[in-house]
C-alpha cells in the first residue's frame, strides 16, 4: 500500500510480478533448489509479459520503486521460508499459520502504535456498528481463508509454485474488474502482456505436472 503513493497500479503490478524470480533466487540460496529450463522459461515469458502490459506507464518514482522490490524480496523470504520449516518442522498449516501470528503480532502492534494507526481505529465513529462489524468480520473470514491456501499451496508445492499461482490470480481480477466496473480504456499492449502472463503461468504448471 505505501508503493501504490508513488508508483500507478499498472507499474505496481508490472513490478509486484518480478516476485518470482526473487523467490527463485531465494528458494536456490535457502534450499539449495534447481530449477529446470522450461521452468526458467515460463518464467521469463511471465516477467516479460508483466513489462509489455506496463509498457506505457514506466513513470519512475525511485521511492515506490525501492518499496515495492522491498516487497518482494521480504515476500520471497517469507514464502521461501515457509515452505522450508513447514517440510523440516513438520507443522501443517494451521501450526505455520499460529507461529506466524504469535511471531508477527507484537512487532504489527508496535508499528501501529508508531503509526498513529491505533489511536486512528479506535477513533473511528463507527467502530461499534453493527454494518461495519459484520463487514470486518466477512473480511477477517476471507482472510483467513487466504492465508490458509497460501500456508498449505506452499508447503504442498513451492514458493515459487505460490509466486505462480498470485500472477495467475492477477488475470482474473483484471477479467472481473473489467467485466464488473467497466470504465477501463482498452489497451493492446497490457491484453497482450496480459495473455503472455496466462500462457507463462499455464507452461509452469505443464512442466510440474509434467516433472521436467
Amino acid at each position: 500500500m505505501e508503493s501504490v503513493r508513488g508508483v500507478n497500479v499498472p507499474m505496481y503490478t508490472t513490478l509486484r510480478r518480478t516476485t518470482v524470480v526473487f523467490t527463485m533466487i531465494v528458494e536456490s540460496i535457502l534450499a539449495g533448489q534447481k530449477y529446470s529450463r522450461p521452468i526458467i522459461g515460463s518464467v521469463v515469458i511471465i516477467v516479460f509479459g508483466a513489462f509489455v502490459a506496463g509498457a506505457r506507464d514506466l513513470s519512475f518514482d525511485f521511492y515506490g520503486y525501492a518499496i515495492v522490490f522491498l516487497s518482494n524480496i521480504t515476500t520471497a523470504i517469507y514464502l521461501a521460508t515457509i515452505a522450508r520449516i513447514g517440510k523440516s518442522s513438520g507443522l501443517n498449516s494451521f501450526g505455520l499459520m499460529w507461529c506466524n501470528g504469535i511471531v508477527c503480532g507484537p512487532f504489527l502492534l508496535v508499528w501501529t502504535l508508531i503509526r498513529g494507526d491505533l489511536a486512528l481505529t479506535m477513533d473511528f465513529p463507527y467502530l461499534f456498528s453493527p454494518g461495519f462489524l459484520v463487514v470486518m468480520l466477512m473480511s477477517c473470514i476471507l482472510a483467513f481463508f487466504l492465508n490458509y491456501s497460501i500456508f498449505l499451496n506452499t508447503t504442498l508445492n513451492s514458493a515459487v509454485t505460490q509466486t505462480i499461482c498470485g500472477n495467475l490470480k492477477d488475470l482474473f481480477t483484471i477479467s472481473l474488474g473489467w467485466f464488473i466496473f467497466g470504465g477501463l480504456p482498452f489497451d493492446l499492449l497490457n491484453v497482450l502482456g496480459q495473455l503472455l502472463g496466462f500462457v507463462g503461468s499455464g507452461l509452469y504448471a505443464y512442466y510440474k505436472l509434467m516433472g521436467k
